[in-house]
């Protein structure tokens, strides 16, 4: 029997705190809000308790900012698309921002089990002035346990609407794209790191998003797989190739770490559950 799961949290800002109200039907859910870094922004933890998702299976998330609030939603765990015989698994995330807020959107990696029908799917919607740091990583199959990711596929979908739109087909079957050398040359984890705007970000501003991103690149492991760019006025992306998902995500989370005081003016601070 396929489960369909919603979760929908909202973010508002009362005075100067951000506090958290969600709803959820089936098994998802967001933890106890934390405010570590103050009133101001609120931290908050995203579970699936069954841990993955087979044939049919849905998970519908939507998150509403307010003007002025920021939030952050991480998850304790990967994401898991299991082997399906039937019909496709799907996770929709819907991100919604109103005038001047803020969003961080750092799950953990969505991870690919060989023989899988996937569907994965990220949606947002910024009013002026509201920015989003967040990321997109995605594991195929798990090489370290010896179960490559041989059969099955995955659809991708990253779209802010009305600017950017990333839509692609990940098939085990298809070899050119799984081990050319102008697909994914042999790696098995994907990764987007992004600064989103609602509004033309100015051209200093990106720049130095540019930069920073760059300068972590230059001295990482990974720096013959990864690269950032600008294609747009409100989006700023550092893309990175992977044998697996630590590499690809220390050099993230670099990044996350080097823009968050630099353009927001806040120090790094990572959410308590990266340190477990």
């Amino acid at each position: 029997m396929a489960w369909h799961a919603r979760l929908a949290l909202h973010y508002e800002r009362q005075a100067e705190q951000t506090n958290a109200r969600f709803q959820h039907e089936g098994p998802l859910r967001i933890l106890q809000s934390l405010h570590p870094e103050g009133p101001g922004i609120c931290h908050n933890v995203l579970v699936h308790p069954p841990s993955g998702l087979v044939a049919g299976d849905r998970l519908d998330i939507s998150v509403q900012v307010d003007a002025g609030a920021h939030g952050l939603v991480t998850t304790p765990g990967a994401t898991r698309f299991y082997r399906s015989e039937g019909d496709r698994a799907v996770q929709d995330a819907r991100l919604t921002l109103a005038e001047n807020a803020r969003l961080e959107w750092l799950p953990m990696e969505a991870l690919c089990y060989s023989g899988c029908q996937a569907e994965n799917r990220l949606q947002l919607r910024l009013a002026p002035g509201s920015q989003v740091i967040g990321w997109d990583v995605t594991a195929l199959g798990l090489p370290a346990a010896n179960q490559p990711f041989v059969a099955g596929q995955l659809q991708q979908h990253l779209e802010l609407e009305g600017v950017w739109l990333e839509r692609g087909r990940i098939a085990a079957s298809d070899a050119r794209l799984m081990d050319g050398p102008l697909g994914l040359a042999g790696h098995r984890c994907m990764a987007t790191l992004y600064l989103l705007a609602g509004t033309d970000l100015p051209r200093e501003t990106r720049e130095a998003a540019l930069t920073l991103a760059r300068e972590q690149i230059e001295t990482h492991p990974l720096r013959a797989q990864a690269g950032a760019t600008s294609p747009h006025p409100r989006v700023v992306v550092l893309r990175v190739l992977a044998p697996v998902v630590e590499p690809a995500m220390d050099l993230l989370k670099a990044v996350r770490n080097a823009w968050r005081p630099a353009l927001w003016d806040l120090a790094p601070n990572p959410p308590r559950t990266w340190a477990l």
